[in-house]
């Protein structure tokens, strides 16, 4: 059980439910960090199952909740989602020394950084695998036996190596336009550099390519990426994945979407195949 405080910062109705906004003061990041969460109407009743949604870079916890319109399709799964923010923040947080979008603030990959100065703050996979959940089941209706994984982009490179480094713990795992090899990209080899050190082989557990290579334990997996994204070929490389899966015998449901971009439209056409492929595996 959480021994933390909530503060609440914002609560609108939204489709029955609460779209709710609170801070709390993290011990795993050493700064205070809000979250946004929606709970449906169904959890009036009771314990409802949780996705984590995890967002891509520049994001806060808002990005997701004002742009996908998650909220509808959430309510009629009776689905809670928890949407974190994407690096710690505040005082004497560490950034990107040049004020660069794709290192420090809004960026913190979700790996737990070995390297100083960012090791100070940047724990972000201990926060959202052990210290955010642990809170949000003490202090809200969610049943967390019932927990799933999503995210865009960067976000979407955390959910699955998340998912496929805490075998047993999410039902399903999700993404949108994931960065599925950071060893094999340019934003992965600048952060990774810097806050996991020069050691590559200390990058492979934050790698979804190089897990599925090693013989992840596998959950169901569903992708979507846009053909037109500005992205794919320098940064995500989607085939790496395809080719993982196929030679390690993993399904996964992989959509390659024509025409679509990176953007929060693309997002919104598809976010409700992907509560629903959630709402099957949380039964």
């Amino acid at each position: 059980m959480s021994n933390q405080s909530v503060e609440q910062i914002g609560a609108t109705k939204s489709f029955g439910g609460q779209q709710l906004r609170y801070t709390h003061q993290s011990a795993v990041l050493n700064c205070e960090m809000t979250f946004s969460l929606y709970l449906p109407p169904q959890a009036q009743q009771g314990p409802v199952p949780v996705l984590y949604w995890l967002s891509g870079l520049t994001c806060t916890d808002e990005n997701f909740v004002q742009k996908a319109g998650a909220q509808r399709y959430a309510a009629e799964h009776g689905i809670a989602i928890v949407c974190p923010d994407t690096s710690p923040r505040g005082e004497g947080v560490a950034d990107d020394p040049e004020g660069a979008y794709d290192m420090g603030l809004g960026a913190g990959f979700y790996v737990n950084a070995t390297q100083q100065p960012w090791a100070a703050h940047y724990q972000m996979s201990d926060y959202i695998v052990d210290e955010l959940p642990a809170l949000i089941g003490a202090e809200f209706p969610v049943d967390s036996s019932r927990v799933a994984i999503s995210g865009h982009s960067m976000g979407g490179h955390g959910a699955l190596t998340i998912a496929f480094n805490n075998p047993g713990r999410f039902k399903s795992v999700s993404a949108f336009a994931p960065i599925v090899s950071p060893l094999n990209c340019p934003w992965g080899e600048k952060v990774f550099s810097n806050y996991l050190g020069a050691e590559r082989s200390s990058w492979q557990q934050y790698d979804t390519v190089e897990l599925v290579k090693a013989g992840c334990t596998q959950l169901p997996v569903l992708i979507d990426q846009g053909s037109a994204d500005n992205f794919l070929s320098e940064q995500l490389k989607t085939s790496l994945l395809i080719d993982a899966a196929q030679q390690a015998g993993f399904p996964m449901q992989i959509n390659m979407r024509a025409g679509y971009d990176h953007s929060y439209f693309f997002i919104a056409t598809f976010i409700a195949e992907h509560i629903a492929f959630h709402a099957d595996a949380l039964v």
